[in-house]
C-alpha cells in the first residue's frame, strides 16, 4: 500500500479521499491554486502545493505542475477525483512517464472511453445494447443535419469528449438544428479542448441508470449496483438513489452484467461508472462509461457498507478486489442531495459570495455530508458552486425519504442563494415520493417544484422581532459589564419615555412587504409585540448560533435567526426567509436603478454578440452569451426594442450585476 498520495482535486471530493487515506494511515499532498490558498482541503491534507492563478486551466489542468508537485512531495501516487484531468489520458500517461502511480484505469481504457462515438463502437462489438444515432467522424453541420433528419426528431446533440451535462443540447425540430449544433460546439470546445459532436434519438421520459463497475490488474470484475439518477436540471443530476426504484432482480443482473461486459472490453482497471438511459418499459441502452469516481458514489457505499475510495487504493497499489460477486448484496436505500449555491428561481443560476453561517445537519449513521467548504469560506466563480453532498441512508425508501426531508429542514446557509428549499420540495414531490421518475421530471412537475412565493407566517414576524430584541439586549448588557457603572439605568433597552408607557418600534422587510412591530416590555423578559393590529405575548432565549427558543402566545418553538448585515435570516419548518431589518431614519432614494440596461446576472465572461448594434429585436430575442460556471447563459432581450451598443466585447470579463446591453424598449402604444 502507498505511504503517501497526491490528490489533483479540490472541493469536496479533495476532502473525501483525504479522509480515507487518513483512516489508512497514508499521508496526502493537496494542490491548490491562489484562490483555494484557505480552502478546506488544504486545511486537512498533511501537505500543500501551490500550482497557480485562480482559473483551472492555470492550475488545476497543468499536468506539468500537478506531477511536479508530486515529484517535490515524494508522493508515489495521484488520484485524480472527478472532473478536470480525472479522465484526460495524457495525465494518465504522464503520471505513468514519471513513475508515479495513476489511481485510475489505464491510458488505453481512457482513451477507448474518452470519446463518446469511439466507445459506442467497441460496445456495438461486446453486444451492449446502444441509443440509435450517428456516432462518425463527419462533422459537416449539413451532414450532421441529414443524419438527425433520418432518426427522428426529437434528438440530442452530444460533446464526443463530454460529460457533466456540458455540451449537450436538445432539438426538438429540424429547424433549430444548426443553431443548437453551433452552441454545443463552442461549449464542447470551452469545456473539453474538442467539438466533436455525436447525434442520438431522444428518448421519450428516459430514466438514467448507472451501473458502479470495478475491475483490478488481476482479471477481476464486479458490479456493485445501481443509481438512479434521473433528477436533473440542465442535464446534471440534481437527486440521486440507489438502488433504483422498481428495479427487478433479472433486469439488475442484466443492467450489471452489460456493465461487466463494457468494462471488460476495454480492460478497465478501478472504479468506473457505465451509463445506461431507460425506458419506461425496462429496456436500455449503453449511453457513456465515466472513467473515474462519480460525485453520487456516497449513495452505492452507504448500501453496501463500503468504501469505494479503499478500494481505489487498494486496486491502484496491485491487490485483487476485496470481493467477488457473490459476496456482494444491498442493504436499505441512500439518497443524496447536491447543495449548491445557485437560484432555482432564477433558472438554476450559480451564486457566489462568503459562506456567513453554515451549519449542516448532525452526521449519524443515517446522516452523512460530504463537503469541501466551512463557515466563513467563499464560493469561487472559477469553479464548481456545490456546497456540499447530503446523504441519507434507511432500512426502506419511504423511510429513507423522511430522512432527507428532516436533514434539508435542518441545513441552514446564509452568505449565497442556495437550493436547499428546491430540494424539499422535490423531495416531497408526489412524483418523486411516488418513484414516478425520468430525466424530465423538473420540468414536468415545475407547478409544484415553483411555487408562487407565499407570505411569510405570523410566526416568522414575531420570531425575526423577539431575535432582535434579545440580540439588543445581549449587546446592551455586554457593554454594561464593562462599564465603570453598569447598573446605570442608560444601559437598559426597554423603550423608557418620560410621562408615557414604554415603547418601542421594529420595521422588517420582506421582499415588497413591510411590516411594523411596536414592542411594549412586559417584564421577566417578556414582550406584548403587535403586529397587524394584533398583541402576541413573546419571550425567550437566543444562543450566540442564532438559535432561539421562543414561546410566542403560550406556544413553545424553536426557530433558527442568523444576522447577516442589514439581513435578518429566518429559518423554520424547513423554510427560510431572508428578512431586512429597516432603519426608520434611514431614506432610499427613488429611481436609482440602471433603466434600460441590462445585468450580468453572475460574474462571467462574454462569449458571443448575438444581436447588431442599432438592430430592432423582438421580446426574447438573444442578445449575448455569457460564459460562468462551465455554463453558457443567453441574456435575451426584456421587450420589443433596440440594441443601442453592448458594454463589453467578446472575451472580456464581466462583474455579477455588470451593464452589458444598452437597450431601449419600444414605446408602447397609448
Amino acid at each position: 500500500m502507498f505511504t503517501k498520495i497526491l490528490i489533483a482535486n479540490r472541493g469536496e471530493i479533495a476532502c473525501r479521499v483525504i479522509k480515507t487515506a487518513r483512516r489508512l494511515g497514508i499521508k496526502t499532498v493537496a494542490v491548490y491554486s491562489e484562490a483555494d490558498a484557505g480552502a478546506r482541503h488544504v486545511r486537512l491534507a498533511d501537505e500543500a502545493v501551490l500550482i497557480g492563478p485562480a482559473p483551472a486551466r492555470e492550475s488545476y489542468l497543468v499536468i506539468e505542475r500537478i506531477i511536479a508537485a508530486a515529484r517535490q512531495t515524494g508522493a508515489q501516487a495521484i488520484h485524480p477525483g472527478y472532473g478536470f484531468l480525472s479522465e484526460n489520458e495524457d495525465f494518465c500517461a504522464a503520471c505513468e512517464a514519471a513513475g508515479i502511480v495513476f489511481i485510475g484505469p489505464p491510458v488505453a481504457a481512457i482513451h477507448a472511453m474518452g470519446s463518446k462515438s469511439e466507445a459506442k463502437k467497441l460496445m456495438e462489438a461486446a453486444r451492449v445494447p446502444l441509443t440509435p444515432g450517428y456516432h462518425g467522424d463527419n462533422q459537416a453541420p449539413d451532414f450532421l443535419r441529414t443524419q438527425a433528419d433520418a432518426i427522428g426528431y426529437p434528438v440530442l446533440i452530444k460533446a464526443a469528449a463530454g460529460g457533466g451535462g456540458k455540451g449537450m443540447r436538445l432539438v426538438e425540430q429540424g429547424a433549430d438544428f444548426l443553431d443548437a449544433l453551433a452552441s454545443c460546439q463552442r461549449e464542447a470546445r470551452a469545456s473539453f479542448g474538442s467539438d466533436h459532436v455525436l447525434v442520438e434519438k431522444y428518448i421519450t421520459r428516459p430514466r438514467h441508470i448507472e451501473i458502479q463497475v470495478f475491475g483490478d490488474t488481476h482479471g477481476n470484475y464486479v458490479y456493485l449496483f445501481e443509481r438512479d439518477c434521473s433528477v436533473q436540471r440542465r442535464h446534471q443530476k440534481v437527486l440521486e438513489e440507489a438502488p433504483a426504484p422498481g428495479m427487478s432482480p433479472e433486469r439488475r443482473a442484466a443492467m450489471g452484467q452489460a456493465a461487466v461486459e463494457a468494462a471488460r472490453a476495454v480492460g478497465y482497471v478501478g472504479a468506473g461508472t457505465v451509463e445506461f438511459i431507460a425506458q419506461q418499459d425496462g429496456s436500455f441502452y449503453f449511453m457513456e462509461m465515466n472513467t473515474r469516481l462519480q460525485v453520487e458514489h456516497p449513495v452505492t457505499e452507504m448500501i453496501t457498507g463500503l468504501d469505494l475510495v479503499e478500494w481505489q487504493l487498494r486496486v491502484a497499489a496491485g491487490e485483487p478486489l476485496p470481493l467477488n460477486q457473490e459476496q456482494l448484496s444491498i442493504h436499505g436505500h441512500a439518497l443524496e442531495a447536491r447543495i449548491y449555491a445557485e437560484d432555482p428561481a432564477k433558472g438554476f443560476l450559480p451564486a457566489t459570495g462568503r459562506l456567513v453561517h453554515l451549519a449542516p445537519p448532525e452526521e449519524s449513521a443515517h446522516v452523512r455530508v460530504d463537503t469541501g467548504v466551512e463557515e466563513g469560506d467563499a464560493i469561487s466563480p472559477h469553479y464548481d458552486p456545490m456546497i456540499a453532498k447530503l446523504i441519507v441512508w434507511d432500512v426502506n425508501r419511504d423511510r429513507a425519504l423522511a430522512r432527507m426531508l428532516q436533514a434539508l429542514a435542518d441545513y441552514r446557509v446564509v452568505g449565497v442563494a442556495n437550493n436547499i428549499e428546491f430540494l424539499s420540495r422535490l423531495t416531497a414531490c408526489p412524483a418523486f415520493a411516488g418513484a414516478d421518475l425520468d430525466t424530465g421530471l423538473i420540468e414536468r412537475e415545475k407547478d409544484y417544484l415553483f411555487p408562487a412565493e407565499a407570505e411569510a407566517p405570523r410566526e416568522a414576524w414575531l420570531a425575526v422581532a423577539l431575535a432582535e430584541l434579545l440580540r439588543t439586549q445581549t449587546r446592551a448588557d455586554r457593554d454594561a459589564a464593562g462599564h465603570a457603572e453598569p447598573a446605570s439605568p442608560w444601559h437598559l433597552q426597554d423603550g423608557w419615555r418620560l410621562n408615557a408607557a414604554p415603547r418601542r418600534r421594529l420595521i422588517f422587510r420582506l421582499g415588497e412587504v413591510q411590516k411594523t412591530v411596536d414592542v411594549e416590555p412586559l417584564g421577566a423578559g417578556a414582550y406584548a409585540l403587535v403586529l397587524d393590529g394584533r398583541s402576541s405575548r413573546v419571550s425567550g432565549s437566543l444562543n450566540p448560533r442564532g438559535l432561539l427558543r421562543a414561546e410566542l402566545d403560550g406556544l413553545r418553538t424553536s426557530v433558527t435567526v442568523v444576522q447577516a448585515g442589514e439581513k435578518r435570516h429566518v429559518f423554520a419548518h424547513g423554510r427560510a426567509w431572508a428578512f431586512a431589518c429597516v432603519d426608520p431614519l434611514h431614506f432610499q432614494s427613488e429611481g436609482s436603478g440602471t433603466e434600460g440596461g441590462l445585468l450580468a446576472p453572475m460574474p462571467g465572461k462574454v462569449i458571443a454578440l448575438v444581436a447588431t448594434p442599432g438592430a430592432r429585436v423582438e421580446k426574447g430575442a438573444p442578445l449575448l452569451i455569457l460564459e460562468a460556471m462551465k455554463m453558457e447563459h443567453t441574456i435575451t432581450a426584456p421587450s420589443t426594442g433596440t440594441v443601442q451598443a453592448f458594454r463589453f466585447a467578446v472575451g472580456e470579463q464581466v462583474g455579477d450585476g455588470a451593464e452589458l446591453v444598452e437597450f431601449v424598449p419600444e414605446a408602447v402604444p397609448a
